[in-house]
């Protein structure tokens, strides 16, 4: 698949299915049975952060079950080189905690989909001069609505933002109001030793509040 190709994916994806699952601390092992869980809950993006049991092998059983279905890839990426292995993997998503140039544009020559954390206006514009398809607006919490809504003022307007951080059924309507175009759901969703069946009741919920609001 081209760049130009897995970014229209990922628009599409995101507009249609606008939550992200961040299983942070699965194990290879479970995460085929909660990859599933989330498909059939209707979520299509699907991090594992980097700091996760053995994460390159998660990402590659989730890529190989549900690739066609979902857009999967990894958090917390710090290190330019990971992206490399990410992209061997078949991995499509890039994500970081932070906004590191040389990480943006690692994954840009890879053909990858880029979103770097951000928290401030100079850090959003510094991704985006980097070359980020979307931006992570993290931690939320920190940032909230007020801050979104400035940020929003003065960012291109066909840029995505992602809340991630303290986002869950409760504040989604009021995040996707503000201007947010996705949502990270992290220990709001999953948490280490979780079933399938959790994940699955969990993301249910969020997916029905998000259409509710």
């Amino acid at each position: 698949m081209t760049a130009e190709a897995l970014e229209a994916r990922f628009r599409a994806i995101l507009k249609a299915a606008p939550l992200v699952a961040i299983l942070r601390g699965v194990r290879p092992d479970e995460v085929e049975a909660i990859g599933a869980a989330l498909v059939e809950s209707g979520i299509r993006l699907i991090e594992v952060p980097l700091n996760s049991p053995d994460p390159f092998s998660s990402i590659a059983r989730l890529v190989k079950s549900f690739g066609q279905a979902a857009l999967i890839g990894a958090g917390t990426v710090i290190q330019p080189d990971d992206v490399l292995e990410l992209a061997d993997i078949g991995a499509g998503l890039v994500i970081s905690p932070h906004a590191d140039r040389a990480v943006i544009e690692a994954t840009r020559r890879a053909g990858l989909i880029s979103m770097p954390g951000i928290a401030t206006p100079s850090e959003a514009f510094g991704a985006i001069a980097a070359g980020a398809h979307a931006l992570k607006l993290f931690p939320m919490e920190m940032i909230g609505v007020a801050g979104l809504k400035a940020m929003k003022a003065v960012l291109p307007p066909d840029m995505p933002l992602i809340a991630v951080g303290g986002v869950g059924a409760a504040n989604l309507a009021a995040f996707r109001e503000a201007g947010c175009a996705g949502f990270g759901l992290g220990s709001s969703l999953y948490k280490p030793g979780m079933t399938a069946l959790a994940v699955r009741q969990v993301a249910g919920a969020c997916r029905d509040a998000l259409a509710a609001g």
